[in-house]
């Protein structure tokens, strides 16, 4: 109870505050597989889609949440804090049964509930994936405490066990690929605090010691299904041109940061001040401080091998946290190129707080003069932690809130400049936008997203050539960027520039090929072209993806009756009618297919019906004088 009070105190004010720009936007608010809640095309395309990680479990928890609650941001936040609540009890239980050691325990789940690093997991409505990860990845490990403890009977409850095992550990995998490292995680428990080899002792009496061998057969299935994620996830990160090359960011630099990264969040762990939602990866600059990094890590690493037999908890916690950090640790570089995320910390800092709660010697805690010190030492840091968590949770209030921090706190941040003109731009501070793009590409002139955005916010200030150069910039340097692609297109159409269009919209569609907006723009241009059956098949793909569209059966009406095909035509006219009753230009176009067609009094009726809508309709209102002159 005091866990979950505690937990519901720091983070209560996010119930208050709306969807971040950081991600919320293209992830849940302007997501159309999720509007519609928990459908079969949601199904579908949650099973089969990657963006840059394939986590079908995640998209089905959104789409339930939408269908309960709709797009309201206060739920969302709800459902994570519920969620990092239950991870907490989840660890607490699972640390308890295979230690016996109750008050380390909950000092570690208390440490992991409140610490400040985990804010951004937690207040963040994506980091979703985070919170559901780790709830499962928990569950795993207390599913495989339990066969553990069968196995040593050897009952056919172990076999049940095991196989929930392996359930828990694929639904965390599809919840967030980060849980690839989990089988590594469960042969250290097997170390300490199981006890199940040679080296350690257990921590809660004796354990049937097994050998290497039989412990990595049984894990064997946990490393097919790892290895399978992994390739899954690199390749929807390389369909979405987010993994950076090694021209890009050579070895070297990646083995610098994976040492920055790896001291910096055991700096923030222990002085959780100045975190920030993005903290930039200066690749010119850092070999000094990565060799130090790096003697660190060696020097940890040490002295944890040489207090092994008498301290394997040390060895397990330290373990974990390297282990459990190598996925995001740099070695692969995903998206924009940064140096940490606090979010990565949300499972590896367990480790380090199973380090520190067991490292607390035994006899301190049973002496009666040394209790009441530890407690208060112990409940002054976990306050400490809270009110830190409490102030980091109010800069997640909104985008513009929370990127003006991370300016405060870092320098030379392109990654917050650049958001935080996202955040003002939808604010409607245009100028100030436009003004702190500016500031980002002056700091990284080759970042593509800032050329992007700014081109929009050009584009909203009525200065289309300056927008079209730095969506020209955006796709030159990120080929692959599929919306600067989709403007140039839509722009260069808008101009005439008819072929050049149709290549960069071509171009956008190989990207994403689902993009039915694209498809509509596409066959825009084609119509113009003169390639009315090209136009008619990009005018079906783009309502196979979107079948609610009025726009998109309308053009495809319109196209069909200049194919001659009008029987098909008036069908989709009628649709689009349908889908948006007081619109007079569908209404209009109906009517003038009805007139090809000889049906004459339904043309009348719709000429009437838009004239109704729209009085000053010119076209309308002469279409039937036509008529009526004409019957």
């Amino acid at each position: 109870m005091c866990l979950t009070a505690a937990t519901l105190a720091v983070y209560w004010p996010v119930l208050h505050f709306g969807f971040a720009v950081v991600d919320d936007r293209t992830y849940v608010v302007a997501n159309p597989y999720l509007r519609g809640g928990l459908t079969f095309r949601g199904l579908g395309w949650a099973f089969t889609t990657a963006l840059d990680q394939w986590m079908p479990v995640t998209w089905l928890a959104r789409m339930l949440e939408v269908q309960w609650f709709g797009l309201n941001a206060g739920t969302h936040h709800l459902v994570n804090v519920l969620v990092h609540i239950v991870n907490t009890l989840l660890l607490f239980g699972v640390l308890n049964r295979m230690t016996g050691a109750r008050w380390r325990s909950a000092s570690a789940a208390a440490l992991f509930a409140l610490h400040p690093l985990h804010v951004e997991s937690v207040a963040w409505v994506t980091g979703l994936k985070d919170v559901l990860c780790v709830c499962f990845a928990t569950l795993t490990m207390g599913a495989y405490v339990r066969f553990v403890e069968e196995s040593a009977v050897r009952n056919w409850r172990s076999k049940g066990f095991y196989g929930l095992t392996l359930l828990f550990f694929a639904l965390a995998l599809m919840s967030k690929p980060m849980a690839v490292t989990m089988p590594f995680v469960l042969l250290v428990l097997d170390y300490w605090p199981l006890g199940r080899t040679r080296w350690a002792r257990a921590a809660t009496g004796e354990r049937v010691r097994v050998g290497l061998g039989q412990l990595l057969k049984e894990k064997l299935p946990f490393f097919v299904l790892a290895a399978a994620s992994c390739g899954v996830t690199l390749w929807g990160q390389r369909a979405a041109g987010v993994v950076a090359s090694l021209t890009e960011l050579p070895l070297r630099t990646r083995l610098a940061d994976a040492l920055l990264s790896y001291v910096g969040y055991l700096g923030k762990t222990f002085w959780p001040m100045g975190l920030a939602v993005y903290y930039p990866l200066n690749v010119r600059s850092f070999w000094p401080s990565a060799m130090i990094a790096g003697v660190g890590v060696v020097g940890i690493t040490a002295v944890v091998i040489w207090r092994a037999r008498r301290e394997p908890w040390l060895a397990t916690g330290w373990v974990w946290y390297l282990g459990t950090l190598v996925p995001v640790i740099g070695l692969v570089q995903v998206g924009s190129v940064q140096l940490m995320a606090d979010r990565y910390t949300y499972l590896p800092l367990v480790g380090i707080f199973i380090m520190l709660c067991w490292s607390v010697p035994a006899g301190a805690t049973s002496r009666q003069i040394w209790k009441p010190i530890i407690c208060v030492a112990t409940v002054s840091l976990l306050a400490i932690c809270a009110v830190q968590a409490r102030i980091q949770v109010g800069y997640w209030k909104d985008g513009e809130t929370l990127f003006r921090h991370a300016l405060d706190v870092t320098r030379n941040n392109w990654l917050a400049q650049c958001n935080l003109g996202v955040a003002l731009e939808e604010a409607g501070k245009m100028s100030e936008a436009i003004g702190h793009y500016e500031q980002a590409l002056q700091i990284e002139p080759d970042y593509p997203q800032a050329h992007y955005n700014l081109g929009n916010a050009l584009l909203k200030a009525g200065r289309l050539g300056e927008a079209m150069e730095h969506w020209s910039q955006a796709a030159r340097l990120r080929p692959d960027f599929a919306e600067a692609h989709y403007n140039l297109g839509v722009a260069l159409m808008g101009q005439g520039r008819l072929p050049e269009a149709v290549d960069h919209l071509e171009q956008a569609l190989r990207v994403r090929p689902d993009w039915a907006e694209a498809h509509n723009s596409f066959g825009a241009a084609l119509m113009r072209l003169g390639r009315g059956p090209e136009a008619v098949e990009q005018y079906e793909q783009a309502l196979h993806i979107q079948p609610d569209s009025a726009e998109f059966e309308n053009n495809l009406g319109i196209a069909l009756a200049g194919l001659g095909r009008l029987p098909e035509a008036a069908v989709h006219c009628q649709r689009a009618v349908e889908l948006t009753p007081d619109d007079a230009q569908t209404h209009y176009n109906l009517g003038v297919i009805l007139v090809k067609m000889g049906r004459i009094q339904e043309a009348t009726g719709q000429y009437e019906e838009a004239l109704r809508i729209r009085p000053d309709f010119a076209e309308a209102r002469n279409g039937l004088a036509r008529l009526q002159s004409a019957h």
